[in-house]
């Protein structure tokens, strides 16, 4: 009896098996961002996030500029976080009614003094 030569190669399997192991890893990684799976961490003396704590940066509908409830100048922010550690999360919260250009000053200067973590807070439209 004479062999038949293959002429293609047959991918279903493969493409089957591709699948399959997509969803395990879609369906494990939204277990673990969401937070189903419960962890329970471990203990230690102090944790990084306690001396990480959130700055906040407020731009009234004047464009007058706060750093944790404290009234400053620009030159003043800018002053008042160079002590701060860069890894801190700075949360930015800007009237909808302010000059643009005040906001892009306001987070220029917070970027350039090298911190990573600076967000804006925004109301969720109804």
């Amino acid at each position: 009896m004479e062999e038949k030569e293959f002429d293609y190669m047959n991918v279903i399997p493969l493409v089957d098996v591709m699948l399959v192991l997509l969803t395990i890893v879609l369906t494990t990684s939204t277990f673990i961002a969401t937070g189903v799976i419960p962890v329970e961490l471990p203990k230690a003396s102090k944790s990084r996030q306690d001396s990480l704590k959130t700055q906040m940066v407020e731009i009234d509908k004047s464009g007058r500029i706060y750093l944790n409830s404290k009234p400053l100048p620009l030159d003043g922010l800018k002053e008042a976080v160079k002590p701060l550690d860069r890894e801190a999360p700075i949360l930015i919260r800007a009237d909808r009614g302010i000059a643009l250009q005040i906001f892009v000053e306001v987070l220029d200067a917070v970027k350039n003094l090298g911190f990573k973590k600076v967000s804006l807070q925004t109301q969720e439209q109804r």
